[in-house]
């Protein structure tokens, strides 16, 4: 089945632990509001669904997309997350604007997952029209704010795994 013709938020609930224990951000770009906002609910339903109480959920927002790799380091400065989920979307226009963007959110965002050894989150629409965002915000291929709080809980799962196992001599 193609992308076109299925909503990309499904996923299997059953394989996601509980995460009470954890503490999650997110930064939402207050630029496409109506859009970032959808993406923000899915994300917190998503995050609720799965053990993640009030006080462990952190949001900020930021002026735009550009801001958000800014943004996540302020957050988890202040509250030392699991986790960090970066919310916005850029609609590509009559300039190559979007590019630019999008590559300086994801190249920061990599960088502060490496560098803090924690998962930065991107889930930034990158759509050609309004139609395409409203379409990922809770629309017809669900909600990329699910996804992203997805992504969350798994890497962050990951690292919590990581953590306490056993450490090994050698290979």
């Amino acid at each position: 089945m193609s992308t076109a013709d299925r909503n990309l938020s499904d996923y299997d609930r059953s394989n996601l632990p509980d995460i009470s224990a954890l503490k999650f951000g997110i930064v939402v770009s207050n630029w496409n509001a109506e859009i970032t906002n959808a993406l923000k609910d899915g994300c917190v339903d998503t995050l609720k669904g799965h053990g993640a109480s009030d006080e462990n959920i952190f949001i900020i927002q930021v002026p735009g997309s550009f801001e958000l790799p800014a943004g996540a380091r302020m957050i988890d400065d202040k509250y030392n997350l699991d986790a960090v989920i970066c919310l916005g979307c850029v609609i590509k226009g009559e300039t190559s604007h979007n590019e630019y963007i999008n590559q300086a959110v994801a190249t920061g965002l990599v960088q502060l997952g490496i560098a803090r050894s924690k998962p930065f989150i991107f889930g930034i629409l990158t759509p050609d029209n309004q139609k395409q965002a409203r379409d990922r915000a809770g629309g017809k291929h669900g909600n990329k704010g699910v996804e992203a709080a997805v992504a969350a809980i798994e890497m962050a799962t990951l690292k919590k795994e990581l953590q306490n196992s056993k450490k090994k001599i050698g290979f």
